[in-house]
């Protein structure tokens, strides 16, 4: 039977591409979203839900202990974003984006690392991002969940280096993927989904004695 890998948000982009480089390593593949109606294909499990709610990470849950197969992988790279600043953006877009950035990697990781931790193997990839280290003026409550998951990556490291399961947070810069639709910058301004999959991979396949635990990653001209 292949490991199995779940990829929250991994019907596109990011999520997309680190499914597809596992699937092409020997994993199967969990991809959850909002909608999953164009990912199919072999090794891939697709599942709708809204993982903003308590409710969409539990029937996810369900769905994945109903598969009766160990998770090897957890990506939460569940995400979203919403330009503003903390005294003028509208009433909501906090819970908004703590619920869908924070929250549903809170959930879904309780959810699943008690099997990990039994087994002692696993690993945890929390998609946090170069706003998870610096303030932007248009950042708003969007820097204060990726912030939050960086921090909570490295409480969760620190809980479960007894246990030998590995957490690495990934921060990449601008990648280009459906969010930058219509810009006018050139492609070379912008990372590559695959190149976020690939250092995902890299990171998976050390030794059991060492771990990456952050990765950053910016487009070689730097920030946009």
């Amino acid at each position: 039977m292949n490991p199995l890998v779940v990829v929250t948000g991994g019907s596109k982009g990011i999520g997309r591409a680190i499914a597809n480089r596992f699937i092409a390593e020997g994993f199967d593949a969990v991809v959850c979203a909002r909608s999953v109606e164009n990912v199919e294909g072999p090794g891939l499990f697709p599942f709708a839900a809204d993982l903003s709610t308590r409710d969409g990470v539990n029937s996810l849950l369900t769905y994945i202990h109903s598969l009766q197969r160990p998770v090897d992988v957890l990506v939460n790279n569940t995400g979203v974003f919403q330009p503003g600043q903390i005294h003028n953006e509208a009433e909501g877009t906090f819970e908004q984006l703590m619920n869908t950035n924070v929250a549903s990697a809170y959930h879904l990781t309780r959810g699943l690392v008690g099997d990990m931790i039994a087994r002692r193997r696993g690993h945890i990839f929390m998609m946090c991002s170069t706003a998870s280290i610096t303030a932007y003026t248009n950042g708003g409550s969007y820097c204060i969940s990726k912030f939050a998951l960086l921090g909570m990556s490295r409480v969760l490291r620190e809980e479960l280096k007894p246990h030998d399961v590995k957490v690495t947070a990934i921060l990449p810069g601008a990648t280009l993927t459906a969010s930058w639709e219509g810009t006018e910058l050139p492609e070379d301004r912008f990372l590559k989904a695959d190149d976020v999959a690939d250092s995902a991979w890299a990171a998976y396949s050390l030794s059991k004695s060492a771990v990456i635990e952050e990765i950053l990653i910016r487009p070689q001209l730097g920030d946009i």
